[in-house]
């Protein structure tokens, strides 16, 4: 069965949705399809932020949004001048939904459910007629050139799709890579990234949801971040990790994800000012006991966990304490080394580093620059970055510049 459109879109996830409704409230008439594998639509977005949708980050200068990106940080900045977290604010008060900024930056609906981003698309595809069809898994593209004219055909295990204009919105999907391979597109090979470390220490074993700042550096790299630390079950995460996942994703995979870090729990404070607090310490607090009650800006549990890691006894006093036991302490607390052995996906916001090579995009309409009247939106391409909703920004801004362009 043979079905004509001006424009097929593939994917019916953020960016798709975003893409489909700007073009259609551009330009009415245009008749869009959006084609997506799945049973449901929009399925990462319920998920996300844990069930809130994580819309977009409270940075309001393109320069600096485009700090957040490990992948696309140059490719983005033209873009975020046209379309940033501003106008995402903006779009989203018109269509009705109100966001709201938590203290880190992060923003989401403030009725702290997906489901109002989820209703406002299906609202407003509705209203603009159009299409949505689910369970449409893409086996083959082609571009057809006839006596009539051009067009890009879309063939689905049940039907097939005609239309001037292909929009791919499929994020990491290999098998479209694969496809636009065939069409002479280059792919940067897909690695994960944002994923927590797996690692089994006696350090941390007893001490699953303590949660500090600390700054963590990745043994013979480059790769340092700083930022909230949370111990797992499993190893650990929060900001501080997943920001070297994200900016180390190449390297640690690379690495095979068997390598060591460095963290630093008092975050600035290097060994030897550690080691002269500590011998501060020992001269004003002589008589109590060292393991009791924690003099830094770290829990007590994490704490005591350094002091009997330093082959300190938890009855041992401030005034007993060697040299050589002052030494170990300050490393424990400046340069803790662990074993990370394997990663663990970040709940179910999955990322992937790689896709399209941004070389063959034209950042200005989003649109091939092998081939007219195909275009790309959200993760497909090589753009990624770290959690706080800097993902979705790239998929509105991506669909608004290449609507503009349609």
């Amino acid at each position: 069965m043979n079905q004509n459109f001006d424009i097929i879109i593939v994917g019916g996830g953020a960016a798709g949705f975003f893409t489909a409704i700007n073009i259609a409230e551009k330009n009415p008439k245009t008749k869009i399809v959006i084609l997506e594998r799945g049973k449901e639509v929009l399925s990462k977005v319920r998920v996300s932020g844990g069930g809130r949708c994580n819309v977009t980050h409270a940075c309001f200068e393109p320069n600096e949004l485009v700090k957040f990106y490990p992948r696309g940080e140059k490719e983005l900045r033209g873009p975020f001048h046209q379309f940033c977290s501003g106008d995402t604010i903006e779009w989203f008060e018109k269509h009705g939904v109100e966001l709201k900024i938590e203290n880190d930056g992060r923003m989401f609906p403030v009725s702290d459910s997906s489901q109002t981003i989820i209703d406002c698309f299906m609202k407003a595809t509705q209203k603009l007629g159009i299409t949505i069809l689910t369970g449409q898994s893409v086996q083959s593209i082609y571009h057809a050139e006839t006596s009539v004219g051009n067009f890009w055909k879309v063939d689905t295990q049940n039907a097939n799709y005609n239309a001037e204009k292909l929009i791919l919105a499929t994020g990491s999907n290999p098998k479209i890579w694969e496809m636009l391979q065939t069409y002479g597109h280059a792919i940067v090979n897909p690695v994960p990234s944002l994923f927590t470390f797996n690692i089994k220490d006696i350090r941390i074993k007893e001490l699953p949801g303590v949660a500090t700042q600390a700054t963590v550096t990745v043994k013979d790299t480059k790769l340092t971040s700083t930022g909230p630390l949370l111990i797992t079950h499993w190893g650990m995460s929060g900001p501080a990790i997943l920001k070297l996942s994200a900016w180390g994703a190449r390297i640690l995979h690379d690495k095979n994800y068997q390598f060591v870090i460095y963290v630093n729990w008092l975050n600035d404070v290097d060994t030897e000012d550690a080691e002269q607090q500590l011998k501060k310490l020992k001269q004003e607090q002589a008589k109590k006991m060292v393991s009791k009650k924690s003099p830094f800006d770290i829990t007590n549990r994490l704490w005591e966990s350094l002091v009997l890691a330093a082959g300190i006894q938890s009855e041992t006093k401030w005034a007993d304490l060697s040299k050589v036991q002052l030494q170990t302490l300050a490393s424990q607390l400046t340069k803790g080394t662990f074993q990370v052995n394997g990663k663990s996906t970040f709940k179910e916001e999955f990322v992937t580093a790689g896709g399209i090579d941004l070389k063959e995009i034209n950042f200005k309409s989003m649109e091939s620059k092998l081939h007219k009247n195909l275009y790309f939106a959200g993760e497909i391409v090589n753009i990624d970055a770290i959690t706080g909703g800097f993902n979705f920004q790239n998929a509105w801004t991506s669909g608004f510049i290449l609507a503009n362009a349609i």
